[in-house]
């Protein structure tokens, strides 16, 4: 009898802790639950935070895309920073974005700047006379950038006009007033085809081309001494005939 009721004290014993045990169990599994879910909750949650950025983010771009100022922006080389555009245009609006010795490559790494920042109306891009192409055809980087450059405009600046003028003729003759160093190892044959390709690349894109080579050489396809400070940078007399021409567009 004893021995009856040792046993069934043992097995309460047992029961009771693997009923305790059990509860503890379960109270742990009801937290690892709670916890999973919280988690759960905070994922889905970032979830759609994030994608709501994302979702904002084109809409954000679009109306700095869509603002658009007032200004007619210039951008080249020095043959664009000497062009004095209050003395030919009087228009404070004008813009000029011509750097000395600048090729296609440093205003594509610099289009924010240049460029972008100005949310302009219109763009006269003049670029390559500096470029390698000038003196050697084989290297047609400077091609490969200009259309890059026609791209990037037409893709962060959809409604802003892009006008590309030629790159211009030059003069190495002879004659007393040439500076040979300036002109340097420049070809018209090789700024023509350059032209060209510039005028292809803007049907392609659906840009305008200007073309103002044609309107500053003389009867041997020199730049005109006239138009010409020294052979390769223009004159007063040559930014005058430019002038009148870019006129037809603004």
């Amino acid at each position: 009898m004893e021995n009856r009721q040792k046993k069934k004290s043992m097995t309460e014993k047992i029961l009771k802790l693997f009923s305790h045990k059990l509860h503890l169990l379960e109270k742990r599994q009801r937290y690892v639950f709670l916890l999973l879910l919280i988690i759960l909750v905070c994922q889905v949650g970032q979830f759609f935070y994030f994608q709501h950025i994302i979702n904002q983010e084109p809409e954000e771009a679009k109306e700095k895309i869509v603002y658009r100022s007032n200004k007619v922006l210039f951008l080249g080389d020095s043959i664009t920073e000497q062009y004095d555009l209050e003395k030919y245009f009087h228009n404070d609006d004008y813009v000029n974005s011509g750097i000395s010795q600048n090729t296609t490559g440093d205003i594509l790494e610099n289009m924010k700047e240049r460029v972008y920042d100005y949310s302009p109306a219109k763009i006269f891009l003049m670029i390559g006379v500096n470029d390698g192409m000038s003196r050697n055809l084989e290297d047609d980087q400077a091609i490969k950038n200009i259309e890059s450059i026609i791209s990037n405009i037409q893709m962060e600046l959809p409604d802003t006009e892009l006008y590309v003028e030629s790159i211009l003729p030059v003069n190495k003759t002879d004659e007393e007033k040439i500076n040979h160093g300036m002109v340097d190892e420049r070809e018209n044959e090789n700024i023509q085809e350059m032209n060209r390709q510039i005028e292809e690349l803007c049907k392609e894109y659906d840009v305008t081309y200007i073309n103002l080579y044609d309107k500053l050489t003389d009867e041997d396809g020199n730049l005109n001494l006239d138009y010409t400070k020294e052979g390769l940078h223009i004159s007063d007399e040559g930014y005058q005939v430019i002038t009148k021409e870019l006129r037809k567009y603004l």
